[in-house]
């Protein structure tokens, strides 16, 4: 029977081998984003030989949302075990982060044993690197004129040090708290998130930047290694008050990544119109489209 566990630092080799020969782009598919997150959907992780497994248990049906495993093995047998985990539950087997590669492969192996959704809410923006670096041609006209009015504000980009952790924390906390309430679970999660990222910023091997104007942070953004060919933005914050500077965080972060990519991934915009116009304008190269199938 699997044993689920809170994820540490610890886990960090053995679940980044699983993540590695996977190869997976979704944004779900990062150990810094699992352990950073953990909060928001009460996860929790577990191994079968080869495979990782994250389970979230926190859900509007109480119904355990298993991520598909990463790894090597045999998908029949690790499926198996966690359908008698959940039937233990008194619950249906549910797996989610099921792109259409993988759902032709749970097709061939299950077959019609399951029921299928999908929401767009949580498909990946994934962009090209180059596209992000260079904002060529006509559809990025609007994104060069908003970066010409953030090179206006005589702003001051630089990689993130330790000595900006608490100015980007305090940062944080202030950008949210004038938009919603602290009891607010979706901001706890996100605090933790962000005190994660700072607390293990070098175990985990993220890459950062802040942008400062007049001294004080008015953006900052944090990300790391996705797979071999894409770089996943985990966290972007700005203050809006100033014209282009979410053009500005963007533009200046891709150019200070120190590895060249082909893909960066944008995560997801859970459905919020004002997220997903914003990622919409960017001009993504492709979407990034997970299913959720849950086992009859």
């Amino acid at each position: 029977m699997l044993e689920f566990k809170d994820i540490s630092i610890n886990d960090m080799s053995r679940i980044n081998t699983a993540l590695n020969y996977s190869q997976f782009m979704g944004c779900e598919y990062s150990f810094s984003n699992n352990m950073a997150w953990k909060r928001l959907g009460d996860s929790r992780i577990a191994f079968y030989k080869d495979f990782y497994i994250c389970c979230s248990f926190r859900s509007d049906d109480n119904i355990p949302r298993f991520i598909l495993p990463s790894g090597s093995g045999d998908y029949r047998e690790v499926f198996k075990e966690m359908k008698m985990y959940s039937e233990k539950l008194g619950k249906p087997l549910r797996v989610a982060g099921i792109t259409e590669t993988s759902l032709k492969m749970l097709n061939e192996l299950f077959h019609d044993s399951f029921i299928t959704e999908t929401d767009e809410g949580e498909w990946d923006y994934i962009y090209y690197y180059d596209d992000l670096l260079n904002l060529p041609g006509r559809k990025f006209h609007s994104k060069r004129n908003h970066l010409a009015r953030f090179n206006e504000l005589g702003a001051v980009y630089a990689p993130i040090t330790e000595k900006d952790f608490d100015d980007c924390i305090t940062f944080s906390v202030h950008e949210y708290n004038i938009k919603s309430t602290a009891s607010d679970h979706s901001f706890l999660a996100e605090q933790y998130a962000i005190n994660t990222y700072f607390n293990y910023y070098r175990e985990l091997g993220l890459q950062g930047g802040v942008i400062r104007i007049d001294g004080k942070v008015s953006a900052f953004t944090i990300g790391d290694r996705l797979n071999n060919d894409t770089f996943c933005v985990h966290i972007e914050k700005a203050d809006t008050r100033y014209n282009g500077i979410f053009a500005g965080i963007n533009n200046c972060f891709v150019k200070s990544i120190n590895d060249k990519y082909k893909f960066v991934n944008r995560e997801e915009d859970l459905g919020i119109e004002g997220l997903r116009k914003a990622k919409q304008s960017y001009n993504p190269a492709f979407l990034l489209k997970k299913y959720t199938v849950t086992f009859k």
